[in-house]
């Protein structure tokens, strides 16, 4: 596979470009963002340092996710929670801290790229049964759209509405919200939805499992519609109101 690297640091570079090269990969490497941008629609999968010598790597990470879909992780010196969370929260698919292992980042690229593959049936695919009692779509396996409120999730389609009016979710905040809506009246264990959606059960994609459903409820508006099982996970809620003994955290 082509992955582009985004690394302004050459010693860096030839450690990463020689490993990817070893496992297969194609690379092409810029030290850019500009550069980025202009080759981003070649990649399979990206590599990004946020020390980027032209722009912010948060705010190319941004213009990225406008032009792109490409599974990405960021690779970077940038340690502060602040800063993990704001690059998962602007649509990192992984955050590795540098220093690393180089067998854990190649580990992680495998993941984040199985999870996203639509062939691999990982990457938030909704169930063959139907999703809620209304069945499915004209029977043919299609799953019906999952209404609660005034929220509508497709899962078919991959689109959230909000009264009426269509809202962009990141791709995996839309991979969590359509695991829950599939089965709306299961609560589902912090380990089930990350072993599910990220491949990774271990603390670090937990709190990326956090980021992506405060950014579910920020985005639609409805801090209720993904219901906080205290100690347990998540659940479909009620956009309208909160559940008993329920908290949006």
């Amino acid at each position: 596979m082509h992955a582009l690297l985004v690394e302004d640091d050459d010693r860096m570079a030839r450690a990463l470009g020689t490993a990817l090269a070893q496992r297969g990969h194609t690379v092409r490497r810029v030290g850019r963002a500009l550069d980025a941008l202009r080759h981003v629609h070649e990649a399979g999968f990206v590599l990004l340092d946020l020390g980027l010598p032209d722009l912010d790597g948060l705010e190319l990470l941004r213009r990225l996710r406008t032009v792109c879909d490409a599974p990405l992780i960021v690779v970077t010196a940038r340690c502060e929670e602040r800063d993990i969370v704001q690059g998962l929260r602007a649509g990192a698919d992984d955050y590795v801290v540098k220093p690393f292992r180089m067998a854990e980042l190649m580990a992680r690229i495998d993941t984040v790229r199985r999870r996203t593959d639509p062939r691999s049936g990982r990457a938030g695919a909704p169930p063959a049964h139907p999703a809620h009692p209304g069945g499915t779509g004209g029977g043919g396996g299609r799953p019906a759209p999952v209404r609660t409120g005034d929220v509508e999730v497709d899962l078919a389609g991959r689109t959230v509405t909000v009264a009426g009016v269509e809202v962009r979710l990141t791709r995996r905040e839309f991979d969590v919200l359509a695991f829950l809506a599939a089965r709306p009246d299961e609560v589902h264990s912090r380990e089930v939805i990350l072993d599910r959606i990220w491949g990774d059960v271990f603390l670090a994609a937990s709190r990326s499992l956090d980021v992506h459903v405060a950014g579910i409820r920020a985005k639609t508006g409805r801090s209720h519609l993904v219901r906080t099982v205290r100690g347990f996970g998540y659940q479909l809620g009620s956009p309208a109101a909160p559940a008993e003994g329920d908290g949006a955290r």
